[in-house]
């Protein structure tokens, strides 16, 4: 079989004997590579910001240092240009692996940290690749709105994909950011990016965390960003209050949580995320 022209630093002397384009998501090319000692999974984007997958692999080390049940592929090789991690055989969600996830879900956001933001020494991080400040603070609020949601809008804004309305909105709500992010908590190891493509679940039933963006936040980011374009039952949502019982009022600030992926997917694809942002802004401001 014919190898494709793979990037040399990533596979050199894995004896890659073929290499399949597999789904990968919106950033990365992405590739089985069959090797003698079993399937290895690449992701490789040639253009990636120098700190791209860098960032990727720490939040992959930090999960799977605290991940309980669930699985975290192992980082096999790092580039600024990709990766390749171990290879996950994908099964079918039950039931069963539902109720799994939120319970592991549950037990991971029950490590947590000194600080909201970076996982170490890092300021900035990616939602998608899209850049996001991670400078640690203990004002989980000052995070959230300051350092999360008004630079995404502004960047919307210039892109001209985010209605300049979006501003006036935010800046009306900034004052009440305290109350809009629930009540304190400590900072949660979080997953960062949970939507439904960034689980899997294995042959054996086993769930497994892939494309993180992880680092210290408040753990309701990540129930939002499973609820926003859906995927996951409700014996997740169920097992995962039975394991660790969110705070009153936490439906109600699922759409103040979605602001944040709503803007990305409008700066990286516009359609109608910015407007769906827009409306999520109106819903709290009246």
């Amino acid at each position: 079989m014919t190898v494709p022209d793979l990037p040399a630093e990533l596979v050199d002397g894995l004896g890659v004997r073929d290499a399949t384009p597999v789904s990968g998501g919106d950033i990365a090319r992405a590739y089985r590579l069959d090797t003698p000692d079993g399937p290895l999974f690449l992701k490789w984007r040639p253009d990636a910001t120098p700190d791209l997958f860098e960032r990727e692999a720490a939040g992959l080390r930090a999960l799977r240092a605290h991940r309980g049940d669930l699985g975290v592929p192992e980082v096999l090789r790092e580039s600024p240009s990709g990766l390749v991690l171990e290879w996950i055989e994908g099964g079918s969600p039950t039931a069963v692996t539902e109720a799994d996830l939120g319970r592991g879900l549950a037990r991971l956001h029950r490590t947590t940290g000194d600080h909201f933001g970076s996982l170490d020494d890092a300021l900035a991080g990616y939602l998608g690749s899209a850049e996001v400040d991670l400078t640690p603070t203990a004002d989980w609020p000052r995070v959230f709105v300051g350092r999360r949601v008004i630079p995404l809008i502004d960047r919307g804004i210039e892109q001209g994909v985010v209605a300049p309305e979006a501003r006036e909105l935010i800046d009306r709500l900034a004052p009440r950011a305290a109350d809009l992010c629930g009540p304190a908590e400590p900072p949660a190891l979080v997953h960062g990016d949970l939507w439904a493509g960034n689980r899997m679940v294995g042959v054996g039933g086993r769930n497994w965390l892939i494309d993180p963006a992880a680092h210290w936040a408040h753990r309701e980011i990540d129930l939002a960003m499973m609820m926003l374009f859906g995927g996951f039952g409700p014996e997740c949502f169920a097992a995962y209050d039975e394991e660790y019982p969110l705070a009153d009022g936490w439906r109600d600030r699922i759409r103040w949580y979605q602001l944040p992926p709503l803007l990305v997917h409008a700066i990286l694809f516009g359609g109608g995320y910015g407007a769906s942002a827009v409306g999520v802004l109106r819903h709290y401001a009246a």
